[in-house]
């Protein structure tokens, strides 16, 4: 937070000595009331009493018109600050391992980049000066009391020592008690957002009942969360309320008796309960601020967080084109003891077409991120060219292997910005032969071509035409090495067939490795790799493994049954 208050320090600057100065300005009215008292008190005229009331009201006039340029100015400064403090997230986000944001999940990023980033910009634009700007206000009041008469200030503090306690209780408790909220919450936006993204699997799978338990849970969670820090907020807000009057009470009380003994005059008790009635508006926003911050410093530990996790490594060396990629007794665990993977190896060739089978949690899927450098293996190595996939430079990664998968995202924006992610200076003729080598036949309805805007308020995509427009930006990208992980899966068998075909002419030369269920990928590839309880159990050509009859002879017959 320092940081990013410390690079506009000419705007902080500017906010501070405007509110100073509106503060300063703001003392000159309780003193000039208790000098009206005691000059009537005196006998002086209406003229003295007009000139002095003129006075406060040209110091009122002055105050107001110092706070709203202050307003102003801080304003802007915030909305500068939680600018930057949004495109660093993103900045930090997109710079971590593909792995550590698919483990965060969606709803703990989008509550971070949304909910956490507001409360951690309103803390940045209205809680720190509020609470810095009220803290001088106070100094300022409670100086101007112990000028009137050092008696006066002393017995002004006497409803200091409750509001401190209270305080210094509800500050060692509020920072955990708001922690716990910020990840009742994440969880449950986690469960709404997986629930709604994969509703048509809860329908099919009759799991509607499960989901509402689950959100049940997540709801109650927060629910529990949320009493906990009203709890701490209501012994904390009447404690500092009742204290207000206390200190007004006691210089009243104290100063009419220093009054009967000729130490202070009527004026200037008046005045000083005049600062302490006025002191009430500051030292309130303080407090109120207080909970606020709370909530800001817990917003802002968790943006923070994401930056506290190793970006990816830059890469130590680059792969010869052309290389085998080369996996060998690569083990690999989610979970600590659990291994999905046993010791695989395997050797694909540059230019050939692999493909993966086998049945479900056979681990197809995990062999794919570990060939693609998303996960390193727990054990073993998976290199291209003999250096590791890991170590590459994630930029050069990327060029040279692309995995694809059967969960795709249209980006808000046009189809053209959509592309254009996989190759910024593709033409637009390159564009159009993309979506037509996918057989992306939806492409020539489209009222503006490439400019006709995706997303939500445009046109939406149905999943099929989505897993086209990710595979034009795999066409569009021409990596050396291919990974599709059930690509087409949305499509239906006969286009899925057409457009693996487009794509095997399209991308000749290349390096293709394809996880498949339909088994007409693996007859069309040059190898296939059948894979059982994450072990590689058979490898060869689709008429080697049907000769030897075995598992995937057997998967072969079921297919055509």
């Amino acid at each position: 937070m320092l940081d990013l208050v410390g690079r506009d320090r000419r705007a902080v600057l500017v906010v501070l000595v405007l509110h100073g100065a509106a503060a300063i300005a703001g003392l000159a009215a309780p003193w000039l009331l208790g000098t009206i008292v005691d000059q009537v008190a005196a006998g002086a005229g209406v003229a003295t009493v007009d000139r002095l009331a003129a006075a406060i009201g040209g110091c009122v006039l002055v105050q107001a018109l110092l706070s709203r340029y202050a307003q102003y100015a801080g304003h802007r400064f915030g909305e500068r600050a939680v600018a930057r403090l949004r495109e660093e997230f993103i900045r930090t986000t997109l710079g971590l391992p593909v792995g550590v944001v698919e483990r965060a999940g969606s709803g703990d990023l989008a509550t971070r980049s949304s909910v956490d980033v507001s409360t951690a910009g309103t803390t940045v634009r209205d809680v720190v000066p509020t609470i810095v700007i009220a803290s001088a206000q106070l100094t300022l009041l409670f100086g101007a009391i112990f000028l009137l008469h050092p008696m006066l200030g002393l017995v002004a503090l006497a409803g200091l020592p409750p509001i401190w306690a209270a305080s210094r209780w509800y500050l060692r408790r509020a920072s955990a008690a708001y922690l716990a909220e910020g990840a009742a919450t994440a969880e449950l936006t986690e469960t709404l957002t997986t629930t709604a993204e994969g509703a048509r699997t809860v329908e099919a799978l009759r799991l509607t009942d499960d989901r509402i338990v689950h959100g049940t849970e997540r709801i109650a969670r927060v629910w529990a969360t949320r009493r906990a820090t009203l709890a701490l907020r209501t012994v904390f807000y009447t404690v500092v309320e009742a204290s207000y009057p206390l200190p007004i009470a006691a210089v009243l009380l104290v100063g009419g008796f220093f009054m009967s003994k000729g130490l202070v005059s009527l004026g200037e008790v008046v005045a000083a309960a005049l600062y302490l009635q006025q002191a009430i508006e500051p030292l309130d926003r303080i407090l109120q601020w207080t909970e606020q911050a709370q909530r800001g410093f817990a917003s802002f530990a968790r943006v923070l967080g994401v930056g506290q996790v190793p970006p990816e490594p830059p890469g130590k060396a680059s792969a010869p084109p052309g290389e085998r990629l080369v996996v060998r007794g690569a083990r690999f665990s989610y979970t600590d003891g659990h291994d999905v993977l046993h010791g695989i190896d395997l050797e694909v060739r540059p230019g050939e077409r692999l493909a993966i089978v086998g049945p479900s949690g056979a681990g197809k899927s995990t062999l794919a991120r570990l060939l693609a450098g998303i996960d390193a293996p727990r054990q073993g190595v998976v290199s291209i060219g003999g250096c590791p996939v890991t170590d590459l430079d994630p930029a050069e990664r990327r060029r040279r292997i692309a995995l694809v998968t059967q969960e795709h995202h249209v980006f808000i924006g046009s189809v053209r910005d959509n592309l254009s992610f996989a190759a910024p200076d593709a033409s637009d003729e390159q564009m159009r032969a993309a979506l037509v080598a996918v057989g992306a036949d939806w492409y020539a309805e489209l009222p503006h071509g490439l400019d006709t805007e995706l997303g939500d308020g445009a046109r939406q995509l149905g999943a099929a035409d989505a897993q086209q427009l990710a595979l034009a930006r795999l066409v569009l990208a021409d990596p050396h090495t291919l990974i599709l992980d059930e690509a087409t899966a949305a499509l239906d068998p006969t286009t899925a067939r057409r457009t693996e075909r487009a794509l095997a002419a399209v991308l000749t030369g290349r390096t293709v490795i394809a996880i498949a269920h339909r088994l007409n990928t693996a007859h069309d590839a040059d190898r296939v790799a059948v894979m059982e309880n994450g072990r590689i159990t058979e490898l060869g050509s689709h008429d080697e493994l049907i000769r030897a009859d075995g598992a995937y002879a057997s998967l072969w017959r079921s297919w055509h049954s």
